[in-house]
């Protein structure tokens, strides 16, 4: 498995991501290789010296990266050589099996749309995000940013697309599928929600449970797959992050809170693509780098694009 991870990234680009990969480098196993994409010699400098190169670690060496706040598709094409075009590059040649970074998103997004693609059959691709339970296991939340405006078609195979990556990645076996909603009833909501719920209704591909509320949230009886669309998704994602520093002040159970701290997920994998792509919090420290590099393992053994593909010939048959 040959990991891709950009390490002009993130606001604390190049040092958190090359200190991020030493940690995770020490975990790495014997058919595993971490190729890092960015300044060679900086990355060299940081880690301490040519001797202090972790045995499976390679590198793709360019000096540009694709600034934080800049307007993402001329960027990516304009500067070919910058790492996400790079890493992209890669990744449709099949020289790293996974590609990651805590950069530019919107970058990130236009090399996933143009380059990688979307598994034929789907309609549109999410961002999917992880909510804690308190007896140890988890919500997948889907989409947390990738789309504001989702049509009713697009949230059912958001429903499809969770169920997937729960049962492939996080090893549950029946995922159960909610909508997010404002009531329970299933009158309830938008005319988007309501005509979802029809969707997921008849839907044979997943186990629909109906709506839920936003009073469910972190306890035992989640679902396992929360569906919505980009935008709410992204508000409740960004409000458990605000409950982790809350909970933290409050002297909470230690173990619990530390399941809100993005830092122990990584990232979020972009589910619905050709290939494996990961995108990080831009504020991403070593310790979060390390978390989404180990994190991609489990999604590149599981073969999620080869699953959609069928599942999808399935559905369109």
């Amino acid at each position: 498995m040959r990991i891709g991870l950009d390490i002009l990234g993130g606001d604390y680009a190049p040092e958190a991501a090359v200190k991020g990969a030493l940690l995770a480098a020490e975990e790495l196993r014997e058919n595993e290789t971490l190729v890092l994409i960015g300044p060679k010699d900086k990355a060299i400098e940081i880690m301490g010296g040519v001797d202090k190169i972790p045995a499976r670690v390679e590198f793709v060496d360019t000096p540009e990266g694709i600034d934080m706040g800049a307007n993402p598709y001329k960027s990516y094409v304009s500067m070919p050589n910058a790492t996400i075009p790079l890493g992209f590059q890669l990744l449709k040649e099949k020289k790293i099996d996974v590609f990651a970074s805590a950069g530019n998103t919107g970058a990130m997004m236009v090399g996933a749309s143009t380059v990688i693609k979307s598994v034929e059959g789907v309609l549109r691709p999410a961002i999917a995000g992880i909510l804690p339970k308190p007896n140890g296991g988890l919500s997948i939340i889907l989409d947390v940013g990738l789309n504001p405006d989702a049509k009713p078609d697009v949230l059912l195979q958001y429903g499809v697309i969770g169920s997937l990556y729960a049962k492939y990645v996080y090893g549950i076996e029946h995922p159960e599928v909610a909508l997010l909603n404002i009531g329970e009833e299933p009158g309830k909501g938008n005319l988007v929600a309501k005509a979802a719920y029809e969707l997921m209704t008849s839907c044979k591909q997943i186990i629909f449970k109906g709506n839920i509320e936003g009073s469910d949230f972190f306890k035992d009886s989640m679902p396992d797959v929360i569906v919505t669309d980009g935008f709410v998704g992204n508000i409740v994602l960004k409000q458990a992050e605000a409950f982790y520093v809350l909970l933290l002040k409050s002297h909470a159970d230690k173990e619990f809170v530390e399941r809100f701290n993005y830092e122990n997920h990584g990232g979020s994998p972009v589910l619905g693509l050709n290939s494996n792509v990961l995108i990080a919090h831009g504020k991403s420290t070593p310790k979060a780098i390390k978390s989404l590099i180990l994190q991609s393992r489990p999604i590149v053994e599981a073969s999620l694009a080869v699953k959609f593909k069928v599942i999808f010939d399935d559905i369109q048959s």
